[in-house]
């Protein structure tokens, strides 16, 4: 994965670049890490395409925030790269309305009809109830949505960075075992609320 522009030299490039992994992330929240549409279109054409070219990678868009900026920021990406456009559309989504982040990844799928891979996606209530719930409802959708490539719901760490997440949507304890929810989420199908 190319999280941020300091992986785009030295080992890090490096890594990336003889990676024997078949996709590729493209940068990391970009709208929220400074960097331009412009600039990341220029490393996309330079640097991204000849891992597509070169090395046959499937590469994901810049994954951004699911905000109005985001979503601009991701527009203004995706007319600078339409002769080359990503294989797959990476998204994020943080909020506590599960039928408002399935109408936010309609709405982009029906706008770039790449599949997608939400590579970050977890609640912020702070009711466990509402937790699950909106674990539950975005879980069976995106696994029953053919347009989803891949998702991954964002907590599975001994440890969240910050307090942005709810605490009741981490996946992993402490002690590094897996909370129930990680369990239904690996176990169940279709996940049933607890």
């Amino acid at each position: 994965m190319v999280h941020l522009e300091a992986q785009l030299s030295g080992q890090d490039w490096n890594n990336v670049w003889n990676s024997d992994q078949p996709i590729i992330h493209f940068f990391n929240e970009p709208d929220k890490n400074n960097i331009s549409p412009e600039r990341a279109a220029d490393v996309w054409h330079n640097q991204m395409i000849p891992l597509r070219q070169q090395k046959g990678k499937k590469l994901v868009s810049p994954s951004v925030s699911s905000d109005e900026n985001g979503k601009n920021w991701l527009a203004d990406f995706m007319d600078r790269v339409s002769n080359a456009p990503p294989d797959l559309l990476g998204l994020h989504y943080y909020g506590t309305d599960g039928n408002a982040c399935i109408q936010y990844l309609q709405d982009m799928h029906s706008k770039y009809p790449q599949p997608i891979i939400v590579s970050e996606i977890a609640s912020i209530d702070r009711n466990v109830g509402s937790v699950y719930n909106f674990t539950v409802q975005l879980a069976n959708f995106m696994d029953n949505s053919d347009w989803i490539f891949e998702y991954g719901f964002f907590g599975c760490m001994r440890q969240l960075a910050d307090g942005f997440v709810s605490p009741d949507a981490q996946l992993m304890r402490q002690d590094g075992t897996f909370t129930d929810l990680m369990k239904k989420l690996q176990w169940d199908q279709p996940i049933t609320p607890p």
